[in-house]
């Protein structure tokens, strides 16, 4: 029956109108945008076959695993591997280093990456500023081992640039070996972090920075507001949105500190501070054939990263600041 326009049940209950009205809009919104799911398709089929279907083999962290029996045919053991980690101390120890050397490279790639990028927007001279932004991207595509042979190079004993310009400055006495002293290792690993990929941090500052509008600092150039006044209460304001996404995501990856850096750099005087969490897993799981214990490292770095992940964008939200969700 209906009423009008409307049927009985749209009168009773007004709600389901607008459910309605609100199903059809998303489905025209759908319709309107055929390209872009088409395009979408082939990353969501991706992101189901490589990230969600191998979830089924979080199964192995519950069961004494042995790859010659069947997934379904293992003995079950509970969580008897997660017990194993929380109680062993080596488990601690490459805990504390990755968050640690995450929290180094976090706040030092944030910083290095936004005053890199304020200042490159302010150079006048089209070429110079292209030559600037290309010398600072090409270290992002050096693989890790060039690039760490690179590092230790340089931190040598013997030849090392960074000794020998610190004796010919009376700074040290004599050469250091840096790779030598453990407690070094997370400040090493961060400036290394930042040489490699500063420059390549900066592109999507650079990207928001010509988003913001000409005339503010036109306004501000009238007010005879100075280069930094303009930098302090135009762009960096400007940034503060870009700013929180990216850190609430890079918070999610907060226990991924890395490998290939580590790995490289790390050896057996520097063993304490240099392992993570990613070698934990080769080293105690992977190479000794406990496919168990390895396997539950990575469920438990996927429910911490969900925790800061959620934790982060519920405070940028209980701040009606901008979040992901």
């Amino acid at each position: 029956m209906q009423i009008g326009t409307r049927t009985v049940k749209e009168v009773i209950n007004p709600s389901i109108s607008v459910q309605q009205k609100a199903k059809t809009s998303f489905f025209k919104r759908l319709m309107s945008q055929k390209a872009l799911l088409a395009m979408s398709l082939p990353f969501v089929v991706w992101l189901f076959i490589f990230k969600y279907i191998p979830l089924w083999g979080w199964a192995i962290a519950f069961q004494d695993f042995k790859p010659a029996r069947g997934l379904l045919d293992q003995e079950w053991t509970g969580l008897e591997h997660f017990k194993f980690l929380f109680s062993d101390a080596n488990f601690y120890r490459v805990l504390r280093n990755t968050l640690g050397m995450s929290t180094i490279n976090l706040v030092l790639g944030f910083v290095t990456a936004i005053g890199l990028a304020l200042l490159i927007n302010e150079i006048r001279n089209i070429k110079f500023k292209k030559s600037i932004q290309t010398i600072s991207y090409m270290p992002h595509f050096i693989s890790w081992v060039v690039a760490a042979s690179i590092v230790s190079y340089s931190l040598s004993l013997e030849n090392g640039i960074i000794n020998i310009v610190l004796v010919n400055l009376g700074i040290v006495d004599e050469p250091i070996l840096w790779l030598g002293k453990e407690k070094w290792f997370w400040a090493i690993n961060g400036l290394a972090d930042v040489w490699k990929n500063v420059g390549w941090n900066t592109i999507i500052y650079l990207a928001a920075i010509t988003m913001i509008d000409p005339e503010q600092y036109e306004a501000a150039d009238i007010d005879g507001a100075s280069r930094f006044q303009r930098i302090w209460n135009i762009t960096l304001p400007s940034l503060k949105p870009t700013i929180i996404i990216l850190l609430i995501m890079n918070l999610g990856y907060i226990l991924e500190s890395g490998f290939e850096a580590q790995y490289l750099l790390g050896n057996p005087m520097n063993l304490s501070y240099s392992e993570n969490l990613d070698i934990y897993v080769l080293k105690y799981g992977i190479s000794m054939g406990n496919f168990s214990i390895a396997t539950a490292a990575g469920i438990f770095k996927t429910v911490v990263s969900f925790i800061f992940l959620f934790t982060a964008n519920h405070i940028a939200k209980r701040f009606d600041q901008p979040r992901l969700f």
